[in-house]
């Protein structure tokens, strides 16, 4: 065989390897931190392992396996980092979610992290449809206008009568009422994703009509007024999100996703500076005209002048950090729990305080490195589609810790939103799983030999 041999044959020896047995190697030493994790905060609060931990270890581990079997039979060439990565950022969720439930002694059918566990395993599940279920994801470009009806549905449900429900001042949620139990979920968490299906699904067709640029002004390409009709409509819906959910994160989510995507599909700087100047202009509107982000902001520039009261939470997270310091105090042996909704908005704050500023890093590059093999998945992939679909993916993903992880250290106003895989939440939970599971089946199609591929497309 010469170095000029381009046979079928030469490139599938060449192709990446399938490395499932890395992938579970590093699932092994995931599970080996939470259990560790878990086994800490038993052993500080309750001087013993619980019963507790034996379910952890039985439950978290099963599902960990039937993930890693799921790939294994159904996308074997996917990426090997990506599961483990976001395994080990899920079980430290779920072990600081069962410190935070003994802080405040709740009773053994009471916990927070027995319902999070539960959803855990649900999304475990929804994991194995998707891949099931998705099998090329370029069947999903067919489904674009669909996606985009969906995602506006479903961004419109809270605001309905009798099922939409207001917390903690947004009006985000949707409330069932199935028998004697209540189910609550935010339907933004899924709207993400249908929507990032349809901005990659309409910038592939229309990519080449947004690249054209028909003026200069001040040195910036601006394209035809009639183009700048889909940037136009974003910022009108994160807007409308904003006025009247009161939800600063999923606004500013959506619409900095929106023109990421832009930017990514057009390669124009000029989409960057048109998204800048209209973020501003809204951002500048929304505070001049409501209450609830001039309290936002009020908070954010400087909380401690109503400690006591609006700004009593960012306040306790910045003593949580500062407590922590470099190392932290260890797990067990803080104070989270003084930080009102530790579990959800805040729980960096308790990793911050319990594991110092180490800690928060490693978090921190633990979510980096699911953001670089996603757009390490979108360059090698090899159609516009899913290169589109797969940067949607990991940019959300990026958007949203930064906007969490902002809010909660005073870098940015508050905003409301989970810190994925880590908060306790069911909605956010399952479509992270599920975001996850979409990355993994382009990643798959990215890291397949050619020849397989046109094997598979034959069959």
């Amino acid at each position: 065989m010469t170095a000029l041999d381009v046979s079928p044959a030469a490139v599938s020896k060449k192709s990446p390897k399938q490395r499932r047995g890395t992938e579970l190697w590093l699932l092994a030493f995931a599970y080996a931190i939470t259990l560790g994790a878990f086994a800490q905060v038993d052993i500080v609060l309750l001087d013993k392992l619980s019963t507790d931990f034996t379910t952890f270890a039985i439950v978290f581990g099963l599902g960990l396996v039937g993930a890693h079997a799921t790939l294994r039979y159904l996308a074997p060439h996917a990426d090997p980092i990506l599961l483990p990565a976001v395994s080990l950022l899920n079980g430290l969720g779920l072990a600081m979610i069962h410190r935070l439930d003994l802080a405040e002694d709740l009773q053994p059918a009471d916990p927070d992290y027995v319902a999070q566990l539960g959803w855990f395993v649900l999304a475990v599940g929804v994991f194995f449809a998707v891949l099931l279920l998705v099998r090329d994801h370029r069947v999903l470009q067919r489904y674009t206008y669909t996606a985009m009806l969906l995602g506006l549905l479903l961004l419109i449900l809270p605001l309905l009568p009798v099922i939409g429900a207001e917390i903690n001042g947004a009006r985000i949620w949707v409330r069932l009422t199935l028998g004697p139990r209540t189910f609550s979920f935010q339907p933004a968490e899924v709207a993400k994703i249908v929507l990032i299906v349809f901005f990659a699904g309409y910038l592939v067709v229309k990519r080449d009509v947004l690249a054209l640029a028909r003026s200069r002004v001040f040195g910036i390409d601006l394209p035809r007024g009639r183009d700048l009709g889909p940037i136009v409509v974003a910022w009108v819906a994160s807007l409308g999100v904003l006025v009247f959910q009161q939800d600063l994160g999923t606004s500013l989510l959506f619409f900095g996703l929106f023109v990421t995507m832009l930017y990514i599909a057009t390669e124009r700087r000029s989409w960057i500076f048109i998204g800048g100047f209209l973020f501003a202009a809204g951002a500048f509107a929304a505070y001049q005209l409501f209450d609830h982000v001039q309290l936002r902001v009020g908070i954010w520039l400087d909380p401690f002048t109503d400690e006591s009261g609006n700004g009593f939470q960012i306040a306790q997270s910045l003593y949580g950090f500062a407590s922590g310091g470099v190392l932290g105090v260890g797990l067990g042996q803080g104070h989270p729990d003084f930080v009102p909704f530790a579990k959800t908005d805040f729980i960096m704050s308790a990793f911050g305080e319990e594991l110092g500023l180490t800690g928060v890093m490693a978090l921190l590059a633990l979510y980096g490195i699911v953001i670089e093999r996603g757009m390490r998945t979108a360059v090698a992939c090899r159609d516009s589609f899913g290169k589109l679909l797969a940067a949607g993916l990991s940019v959300a993903l990026g958007i949203q810790v930064f906007v969490v992880v902002g809010g909660v250290m005073k870098l940015i106003p508050l905003t409301g939103l989970t810190t994925p895989f880590l908060s306790y939440g069911g909605s956010s939970l399952v479509a992270n799983w599920a975001l996850v599971a979409l990355l993994l089946r382009v990643s798959d199609a990215a890291r397949r030999p050619p020849d397989a591929a046109r094997r598979e497309v034959v069959a």
